[in-house]
């Protein structure tokens, strides 16, 4: 019982700075894979090939770190990024010695002809075909999920009195099409051939949502996890960023407000100069989560009263600092951002090789 009451506590508080109500305090969340290996001295090949021993090891390092009030996803597996990036990865013990990161293998699977393909033949069949053909293929057998039994991780998350926040993830065209093409050649075709561009991107989206996150709203997961990292409009004039990201990114956010579930927006890289269309996103169902080179404190000048602000404890801080160093910022993080509508996170992913005692400073400075 005591574990089910610190799991709705938690849960409550962070669906409350959501709302952009006020909370008993500031919640804090932990995000990451990687530096659970680390920190438990698990090496990664092990870490990354068992599924409970993943999920095990990341609970561990939950309780290292001395808790926080949610795990952003609890567990990992390196081969869903393929999904994401439509792109190969290398992992270790597979492609790489046993202690190294996993990888994202950025090359030119896709051609132009694609676009063509992906409209004729529809996105689902093209997607498989795709997935099938240049990427999964060159999967270990025992990495696939008919190989692989997936335990139950929200249940045993909840069992340590620990939601899990995210039960499904989606992304734009833009991001797929730019992990399949590689960056360069994708970037010469949104000036070369954007009508193409665009006609692929329109065949793609309405099949991204499909039945996946009702299916996480009904096993009780809160959000659902939206990423953007090439579409940052720092990579974009605002023309192209508004033709090729922007007007995708939205309907895509719009459909799992529409589904039930608060979307959670992973905002890799630099979104300052865009922040006034967030404005355009349905109020107090959004989580801007940013990474550190997005300005927060302009995003909370803003957004205040309209969206939630998760962030943004640089990787680098919790890697070269000292834990005052990261407790400090955090403090000014709580004071000048909260008490209202944020929630206290690493920016992305707690990185692999960070100090557990500044992941511990940055727990400690939300939970006192």
């Amino acid at each position: 019982m005591q574990k089910e009451a610190a799991y709705q506590s938690s849960l409550a508080r962070i669906l409350k700075a959501v709302a952009l109500e006020t909370p008993d305090r500031v919640p804090v969340v932990l995000e990451y894979a990687g530096f659970a290996a680390h920190v438990t001295q698990t090496p990664m090949a092990e870490f990354l090939g068992d599924p409970e021993k993943n999920l095990q090891t990341m609970i561990k390092a939950y309780h290292m770190v001395g808790g926080a009030d949610a795990i952003n996803y609890g567990s990992f597996w390196p081969y869903n990024l393929c999904y994401s990036f439509m792109s190969k990865v290398r992992v270790p013990g597979v492609d790489l010695p046993d202690n190294d990161m996993w990888q994202v293998i950025e090359t030119e699977l896709m051609t132009r002809k694609d676009y063509d393909r992906i409209v004729d033949l529809g996105w689902p069949a093209y997607f498989k075909k795709f997935m099938g053909e240049r990427i999964i293929n060159d999967v270990p057998a025992s990495y696939l999920p008919p190989q692989r039994k997936a335990p139950d991780t929200q249940a045993a998350w909840r069992k340590e009195g620990v939601p899990v926040l995210c039960g499904g993830d989606v992304t734009t065209p833009f991001e797929l099409l730019c992990g399949s093409r590689s960056f360069v050649p994708f970037a010469i075709d949104l000036i070369e051939i954007p009508d193409k561009v665009t006609a692929a991107m329109d065949a793609i989206v309405p099949h991204l949502i499909g039945n996946r996150l009702q299916v996480a709203k009904d096993l009780g997961y809160p959000l659902a996890w939206v990423g953007g990292w090439r579409t940052a409009p720092s990579m974009l004039s605002p023309v192209m960023w508004q033709r090729f990201a922007w007007s995708y990114f939205k309907r895509i956010v719009n459909e799992v407000v529409d589904t039930g579930l608060i979307a959670l927006l992973h905002l890799d890289s630099d979104w300052t100069r865009e922040l006034n269309r967030f404005l355009e996103l349905p109020k107090g169902r959004c989580i801007m989560a940013l990474d550190g080179e997005t300005d927060i404190f302009k995003a909370r000048q803003v957004l205040d009263g309209h969206m939630c602000i998760m962030g943004d404890v640089p990787a680098t801080m919790l890697f070269m600092d000292d834990p005052d160093t990261v407790f400090d910022y955090c403090t000014r993080l709580i004071k000048e951002l909260g008490p209202q509508g944020f929630i206290l996170q690493s920016g992305c992913d707690i990185p692999t090789n960070a100090k557990l005692e500044n992941v511990q400073a940055m727990v400690a400075a939300a939970t006192g």
